[in-house]
Formats: structure tokens, sequence, C-alpha cells
């Protein structure tokens, strides 16, 4: 472990030095460009809303602080859970509103308000992408009381009982219908910039007694089998899911181009296809071949949830990243799932410098780099400092989203550039798009004492003030898929 540590210290002192060189050049450098998230979990009130219940200003109230420490943060995307057992945290006429909102399920807040709306306008408000991350499968955590509109009473058939699960069964072709039609829907009617999904496929095996207690889908394999299917029953499985992964893909696409769709399966893809590492299978338990899907191009960016320190051999972090890297034939992003919230944790806490060095072995591996946190309570406590450590260290700075060239590779038009002085010596730039595609960010540098430094500001920012100090200025339109137009500069 100490020689990764030093290896870390002078990769990052290499990147200072870099950075610094480039600071003093005529012209700025390129924009830094990293995928930086964090998971917002609303299952058992997780991350938001803190419980259940809290009233409508109480929920907004939250919201913003979420999105202001992601700003202070310079962090760029929030994956916000909205569905988590076939329901809804926003308002939908296919699935009843979530009890984690008010504490009864299919009760909507009150006085009303649409959450994703909230949060979508909330976020793009300061240049943050929201991802929409969905359950594909779950149908309960626990018992409880259920609405009527819930899927266990519209479509009972398609419902599982699996210990104390409700789980949609992955072999019903009207419960992928279903999801599929959820999926679609928030697509559709808002804003958002990504559809997200994570690892709950087919159930994670319980055990009675011993043993594995399998997931009671008869019916729909016999269905299956009546009606001339031959795969064997894990291959159909797999199947199943595979479907769905492939049909989310194409009809995000086809509804929004520039929309991304994420997967974030557990981090092990199959024992024994890494060097030396061991573990669950879900090729097997869950009937997920994740590989495949990456193989195939059906996700934008692909998010293994690497829940393991550094230096723990039998699931080391860089090697689980080197392995799904291999397996990236269409040059989708890999951007892996950290477990920060681990940090703080007195049952099986990580070390807090273990994060900022899991995100420098990222970067060591492309120029494309990105991760995403689980979950963002940790960083809204500032758990051990960490918080603080990532905006001194590896967060100094803004930095753009990878560009998905393969969704759309048209950079916009360059900004239109207005400058006025001001009383005290600064300057106001007036910005305005250059073309008909309005700009997602800006990304501005200035240059003060001879150095240069980068910002971005929502597309909606209309003026920048400029300090007295100012020697120099660069602007570029982003657009939503992250393409950069050509600058514009003055001085």
């Amino acid at each position: 472990m100490r020689a990764c540590k030093v290896f870390f210290v002078l990769c990052f002192s290499s990147i200072l030095a870099a950075s610094a060189a480039n600071s003093r050049a005529g012209e700025p450098p390129a924009a830094p460009r990293e995928f930086r998230a964090a998971w917002v979990a609303t299952v058992e009130n997780i991350d938001w809303p803190s419980k259940r219940g809290l009233s409508t200003a109480d929920q907004q109230a939250e919201i913003e602080r979420i999105l202001d420490v992601a700003t202070e943060l310079n962090m760029n995307a929030i994956v916000l859970q909205v569905r988590t057992t076939a329901d809804a945290l926003y308002a939908s006429e296919l699935e009843p509103w979530s009890v984690y909102l008010t504490g009864k399920q299919g009760v909507a807040p009150k006085p009303y308000y649409d959450p994703l709306e909230y949060w979508v306008t909330a976020a793009h408000a300061r240049g943050i992408e929201l991802h929409a991350w969905f359950n594909p499968y779950r149908a309960q955590m626990k018992p409880g009381e259920l609405a009527d509109s819930h899927i266990s009473h519209a479509m009972p058939e398609s419902v599982k009982k699996y210990g104390q699960y409700l789980w949609m069964d992955p072999g019903s072709q009207q419960a992928a219908a279903h999801s599929l039609a959820v999926f679609n829907d928030v697509v559709r009617r808002y804003d958002i910039d990504g559809v997200h999904i994570d690892d709950y496929f087919y159930p994670y095996p319980i055990t009675e007694d011993g043993a594995k207690v399998p997931f009671p889908d008869d019916d729909s394999w016999a269905k299956y089998r009546a009606a001339g299917g031959e795969l064997e029953r894990d291959d159909w499985r797999r199947q199943n899911i595979n479907h769905l992964i492939e049909q989310i893909y194409q009809t995000t696409h086809a509804i929004k181009p520039h929309v991304r769709f994420g997967i974030s399966p557990f981090g092990i893809g199959r024992a024994g296809k890494a060097p030396g590492i061991t573990g669950f299978d879900q090729y097997e338990e869950l009937y997920a071949d994740a590989a495949l899907w990456l193989n195939e191009g059906w996700c934008d960016y692909f998010t293994p949830q690497l829940y393991w320190p550094i230096a723990q051999k039998p699931q080391s972090f860089p090697v689980l990243l080197d392995y799904w890297q291999s397996e990236n034939r269409q040059s989708r992003y890999i951007w892996p799932g950290l477990f920060t919230s681990r940090v703080g944790d007195k049952r099986r806490a990580f070390e807090m410098q273990e994060i900022p060095a899991q995100i420098e072995v990222v970067r060591s591996r492309g120029n494309s780099p990105g991760h995403v946190h689980f979950s963002m309570k940790a960083l809204l406590q500032n758990r051990e400092g960490l918080a603080d450590a990532l905006k001194a260290g590896v967060y100094r700075s803004d930095a753009l989203s990878p560009a998905m060239t393969w969704l759309d590779d048209t950079p916009p038009a360059p900004p239109k550039v207005a400058t006025e002085r001001t009383a005290n010596g600064g300057r106001i730039l007036k910005l305005n798009s250059g073309g008909d595609e309005p700009a997602w960010l800006w990304g501005v540098w200035v240059r003060t004492d001879g150095n240069w430094a980068f910002t971005t500001y929502p597309g909606q920012t209309t003026s920048i003030d400029l300090a007295a100090s100012t020697t120099d200025w660069v602007v570029t339109a982003v657009d939503r898929c992250g393409n950069e137009s050509s600058r514009v500069a003055g001085q």
C-alpha cells in the first residue's frame, strides 16, 4: 500500500506541474474533462428526503442544500433515484407516489409540487446534470401498505414474493413492457440528462436452512417453453435482462438522442475473469451478463460498483477497473462507482484518502475519466474532512463531462460575446448563443497575474463579471452531449 501511495503522490505532482506550465502559456489549455457525480438515494430515505413526511418546503430546502454542496465541490452531475419499488418520486400516471416522500404510498406531496421537475430545474440552474435512476424490477422492500395502483395489484401475475421482497418477474413480458413504459415516460416529460439503472436485476439470492431459495418464475418459464423456447433456464433469464437493457438504450435515444443511458452493475463481472479476483458472480446469480451490454454498446456510460479498496487484492479496485476497460469494445465511458459512504463508517471504514486515491487511479487510465460517489450523504456530512480534501485536491477546478460523440459529434456555434467596462475597471461579458442551439454550459477561462483559471457557467447565464485584474478571457459554448465550440477570446 505504501508503494501505491508513493505512486499517487508522484502522479498527482506531475499533473500539477503540467497544469502550471499550461496556465502560464499564451493560450489556455483544453478544458478539464471528468464526470463527477453522486448518487442521491431515496430508498429508505438514505440521502433525500432525510425522512418521510417532510413538508414541501423542507424537501425543497434539502434539494437546494445537496445541489449547493455539489456546486461548491465542482461536481457536475447528480444521479437521483426516482423509482425505488415500482413507485414514483415524480408525478406519474403509471405508478403511485413513493412512500419515501409522504409516508404513505400513493399520496402526493402537500402543498403539491413535482419533485423531479424541481430537481431538474434547480440542477440545471447550477449547470449540473440530472440523471434519473430507476430500479427496473424491485416492487417492495418490506411488508407494508401498497396503493391500489401499485403493480402488485394492477398486474398480480407478474409480481412474485421472494423472501420479504416483492419482485417483478423479468420473464413476464407484461412486467418488462411496464418498466420500459415508465422509463420512456420520464424521458418524454422531463428535461433529464440521463437514464440510469443499478444492479437489481433478478434479486440477490436469499437462503433458507442453508440452501438458496430459487426465484419463483415457474409459470413464466413454462410459458416460454410452451411457445417453443429452446434456451436453458439460466440463459433464458439472462436473455430477459438483455432484451430490456437493449430496449432502454434504443428507446431512450429514439425519444431524445442527447439523453444518456448509464448502467451500474455489481463490480465483479464473473469470478475468474480478472486475475486474482474472487467473489460474487452476478452472471450466475443475478443473470446479469454485464460484459455483454458493454461489448454491444447498449449504454453510454458504465458504472460498475467497485466498492473495495485499492489494496484489497481479491477485489482490487484497479484490477477490476482494468478488467471492465478490457471489455469496453465500443469505447463507452467507464465511470466506476466509489463506496464513499464507507468513509467514517465504523463497521467497514475506508481511510479518507482512499477516495481521492481511487479517483487518481481512474484518471491514470485515460483522458475521459469519471466516477460516481455512493452516496451524497458522505459529502454532505464532510466525513473526516473528505469534502474539504476533494475541493482542495482532485476537485480544485471545474470540469466538463466528457463528450458523447457517438450521440452527437457536431460542436455548437461559437458564442456571441459583448463586453462592457465597469466603474472599478472590471468587465462584464454579455453572453448569447451563436446559433439556434442554446448553450448548455459556458466554458470560461480568465487570466490573472499570468495564470489561466477555468470555470463553467450554466447556459442560462447571460452575463459574467470579470475582476479588474483580469488581463485576458476566453469563452466557449458547450452542448448537451459535451461538444465544445471554437473559442472566442478577448482582453
